[in-house]
């Protein structure tokens, strides 16, 4: 506890943030050396010059900022516990460890629910706020896909793709966090709560924001970063030429991670950022987590629960059955199928991804399905 009121006075500090808390902790010995520290001290740390050495030391060492420092940190481990949260520091073995490497980390993160163990393996899945239905779909089936494998999902709780990964990970049973961009006490996308109390059951909400702060448009850039670095990858599904999910898509590429887009329409707004991740070579086209999983490597994910383990498949409707029936067992050419149907091409593709969802068909290269 004491590190925690310490790293928490440390960022109330003018000047210094992520990058420059965590040089100073690499390079004094230990978070009570870097309060105690000299001049001459602070400045031999990379990223910190003789005038910023000053500020600091003044900082800690004058009586009134420092207990006006102390007050304030105390007063967030309060709101955290009144809040049923948990502060985790950099400094603490449950910290992800793939965060702790970027340059930029967090000192500390408000946690409400419960992170996945270090080695559990993690995605990010994001994109635009105005889903259409075909990104929707093909959330719903990754993430299905992702929690089979055990795979946790990462996003931001925003409105469209990020809603749909975390909706679809936790009706297929697997864990979600999501990380904000306001203190853990509020979620403004969700205010009734429809979402996140399950969320904190099958996973947990994150900020490094302190409780009780004011939401500004800067601190979705910051947010972002989490959301990449936590991950091994990230998955774009959607995305117009600008959004929070390109620019999540730079930083993972700033922080050395994979980076994964989902082609589509090329007339769509929302497919025109991914087809452009494509084209750039910025992130590897993925047709289903098996795509991933091979640029991830083969040590990434434990392979999906046997049949037995899965639950029933749900219902079908009318059509959907006469859809199945209407591939006769073999693997059929969508062409073919919307012939023996009598659907047109777009009608058939939404059925059939549900289809895929029931695990009734399965898609194969070349627009070919066939009844599982």
């Amino acid at each position: 506890m004491e590190n925690t009121s310490l790293l928490l006075q440390l960022t109330l500090i003018p000047g210094i943030g992520p990058a420059r808390i965590k040089a100073l902790l690499n390079c004094l010995q230990n978070i009570r050396q870097v309060m105690q520290a000299e001049v001459d001290e602070l400045v031999t740390v990379p990223g910190i010059g003789e005038p910023l050495a000053r500020q600091i030391h003044d900082f800690l060492h004058q009586t009134q900022t420092r207990e006006g420092a102390i007050k304030a940190a105390e007063a967030q481990i309060q709101q955290a516990h009144r809040h049923k949260a948990k502060l985790i520091t950099i400094l603490d073995a449950e910290y992800p460890p793939l965060l702790k490497q970027i340059y930029d980390p967090p000192p500390c993160l408000f946690v409400r629910g419960e992170l996945p163990s270090p080695q559990t393996p993690g995605l990010a899945v994001v994109g635009t706020r105005n889903a259409s239905q075909y990104g929707k779909q093909c959330t719903a089936l990754f993430c299905k896909e992702l929690a089979s494998y055990g795979i946790v999902v990462y996003s931001g709780l925003a409105f469209g793709i990020d809603m749909a990964a975390h909706q679809a990970t936790l009706e297929n049973g697997g864990i979600t966090i999501a990380v904000l961009a306001s203190g853990v006490e509020q979620v403004y996308t969700d205010p009734k709560g429809l979402l996140w109390p399950k969320i904190i059951e099958r996973g947990a909400l994150v900020s490094e924001e302190w409780i009780g702060s004011e939401l500004v448009p800067a601190k979705f850039p910051k947010r972002n970063r989490i959301i990449s670095g936590i991950s091994a990858g990230t998955l774009i599904v959607e995305s117009d030429l600008k959004g929070g999910a390109l620019i999540t898509a730079a930083t993972a590429l700033e922080q050395n991670r994979e980076v994964f887009a989902l082609p589509g329409n090329i007339f769509s707004r929302t497919s025109r950022g991914t087809n452009k991740l494509i084209q750039d070579a910025q992130a590897k086209a993925v047709m289903s987590v098996d795509d991933i999983l091979v640029e991830l490597g083969k040590n990434f994910a434990k392979k999906p629960a046997s049949p037995s383990q899965e639950k029933p498949r749900p219902p079908l409707t009318a059509t959907e059955r006469s859809i199945v029936e209407g591939m006769k067992g073999e693997r059929v050419h969508i062409d073919a199928l919307a012939a023996a149907t009598a659907l047109d091409i777009s009608s058939l593709l939404v059925h059939l991804f549900e289809l895929e969802l029931k695990g009734a068909v399965e898609q194969e290269p070349g627009q070919f399905f066939r009844p599982t």
